[in-house]
């Protein structure tokens, strides 16, 4: 890698522990906003929506914006938004006549930086000077995971010494990642796409494409399988497993984000000499297992050992669709990584909102809510078998 250049891919690293705060905070306060507010469960599970349906559209219509702006300007703004979203979260909740209103809103702001963390971090680091973009990739997203590792820990520890009643201190503490990520991507040299890489080409010719679609599905499956656990592994934990906040907040959504860290380490040293399909699928027939203990095992250990199992399963998924889209679909610029963002963000919102919609209608019943979700996995397994069989048959008859 060019001298220089590293500092961007760290700074890079930092913009997904600051997605993963975003995303991750609030669902450790669910169970408190409920007693806190009044706020019932079916509400909070619009939190997760509109955090996610943002993010979505920032994917879908920032790609202009993000192009005249540049990288650089566009990662400013996208810390600062986070850092505005959780200061508005320390007051607007008690300052409006319906806390949650003023949760929403908060919510709604620090989204907009989420999803321009989304769209910008693969593309800078993928117009990064470098070898193996596919492990490359794989490290980066493992950021997330660790960054989701770092949440629920200092949170956990947090809570615990000073109480869960002081949480506004935290955000405001939380602060203090994106306004560093800011500050960092006002100094490190951002690389352009060459025009190789960039591989320009209009969204129709884009959406013309049966792999792009195929693409698309495969990270909506991504992101759905991902959250539906994670988002929910807290309250999981809490009400439907009947352990404390401390330990639901360990062993939930710690263990999960763990997990999957761990499988996007993996992959990301090792992944030169491992196959990525077979990688995907093999994790897609885990992820459907471990949907299926959280489900149906009704020994609280047990259930527990599947969300770390459905974290370590779903760890390829997102960064594995990214490579794999990057090397498939003709059309490889910030367009695409937008789309594909999009895609993986309308899964991030309809996985946890399907398990809180049916877990809502069982008398919340957390088990049933999230065994609903199990769909997404089996989706996942099926695309991966099309898109071998397709790449095959092309093969064949060019052969």
């Amino acid at each position: 890698m060019k001298t220089g250049y590293e500092s961007t891919i760290k700074a890079a690293y930092l913009g997904y522990v600051v997605q993963a705060t975003v995303n991750n905070f609030v669902p450790l306060l669910f169970v408190q906003m409920q007693s806190e507010f009044g706020i019932p469960l079916g509400r909070i599970t619009l939190l997760i929506t509109f955090n996610f349906a943002l993010q979505l559209i920032i994917d879908m219509f920032s790609t202009p914006l993000i192009e005249k702006m540049g990288y650089r300007l566009s990662m400013i703004l996208s810390n600062a938004f986070a850092i505005a979203g959780f200061l508005l979260l320390t007051v607007l909740p008690q300052r409006t006549s319906d806390p949650f209103t003023g949760t929403l809103v908060s919510v709604c702001v620090y989204a907009i930086g989420g999803g321009l963390q989304e769209v910008l971090v693969s593309p800078i680091v993928e117009a990064c000077p470098s070898k193996n973009k596919e492990t490359q990739m794989s490290l980066l997203h493992s950021a997330y995971c660790w960054g989701h590792v770092a949440v629920v820990l200092v949170s956990t520890v947090f809570f615990a010494v000073f109480g869960i009643s002081r949480w506004r201190i935290l955000a405001v503490i939380w602060c203090i990642i994106p306004l560093t990520d800011l500050i960092l991507f006002t100094k490190v040299p951002i690389a352009k796409l060459s025009p190789n890489t960039e591989d320009k080409v209009g969204i129709a010719k884009l959406l013309s494409q049966g792999v792009f679609w195929l693409m698309f599905l495969m990270m909506f499956c991504a992101g759905a399988s991902e959250q539906a656990v994670s988002q929910w592994s807290s309250a999981f934990a809490e009400k439907g497993l009947k352990v404390s906040k401390t330990m639901g907040d360990l062993l939930g959504p710690m263990l999960f984000a763990v997990c999957m860290g761990i499988s996007r380490t993996i992959y990301g040293l090792k992944g030169h000499r491992i196959n990525l399909k077979i990688f995907m699928g093999g994790s897609a027939a885990l992820c459907i297992a471990a949907y299926l203990i959280i489900t149906f095992v009704p020994y609280p250990v047990i259930a527990l050992a599947g969300c770390g199992l459905a974290g370590f399963s779903v760890g390829i998924f997102w960064p594995g669709t990214f490579s794999t889209a990057s090397a498939s679909v003709s059309g490889r610029g910030t367009l695409l990584f937008a789309l594909m963002a999009l895609a993986g963000d309308l899964g991030c919102s309809g996985g946890p909102t399907l398990a809180g919609a049916v877990a809502d209608a069982f008398d919340d019943n957390m088990r049933i809510g999230i065994g609903s979700a199990i769909v997404f996995p089996l989706l996942m397994g099926i695309s991966l078998i099309i898109l071998t069989l397709t790449q095959r048959r092309r093969s064949s008859s060019v052969s």
